[in-house]
């Protein structure tokens, strides 16, 4: 069994994205986002999304739809649709976010956007086969 305290947990992470967990059909993921930044608009063509806020304040946009969000909100993002998360206040955005299935290599941690997608573009951040 695993056990997290996963908002402590978010918000100790200064990274901006960590693979906590994967499983054969989900994957735990924690993320930091720093002031002003963002994920980055991209489409999981095969994979559910989930995304609970722990803190921070920041802006949804899901198919074209804007939602601000905060500590507390949840976000579900369909398969196939077109998302990005952006921070719009002065401290991180930490959430936790549950792929289906896993989207991101097992145990990858990046320390920044920019570390994320280049590993990305290079492969290395590739989710389990089997």
């Amino acid at each position: 069994m695993e056990h997290w305290t996963i908002a402590t947990v978010a918000e100790q992470s200064p990274d901006f994205r960590r693979v906590l967990w994967t499983g054969e059909h989900t994957q735990l993921v924690i993320m930091t986002i720093p002031p002003g930044g963002e994920i980055g608009e991209e489409v999981h063509e095969d994979t559910d999304q989930i995304l609970t806020f722990v803190s921070g304040t920041g802006k949804a946009i899901v198919s074209g739809q804007q939602r601000n969000v905060a500590q507390g909100d949840l976000v579900v993002v369909p398969a196939g649709r077109t998302h990005n998360f952006v921070n719009t206040g002065e401290n991180p955005l930490i959430l936790y976010t549950v792929y289906g299935p896993p989207d991101h290599a097992e145990g990858a941690v990046h320390a920044t956007k920019e570390e994320a997608d280049a590993a990305e573009e290079s492969g290395q951040d590739e989710p389990p086969t089997e």
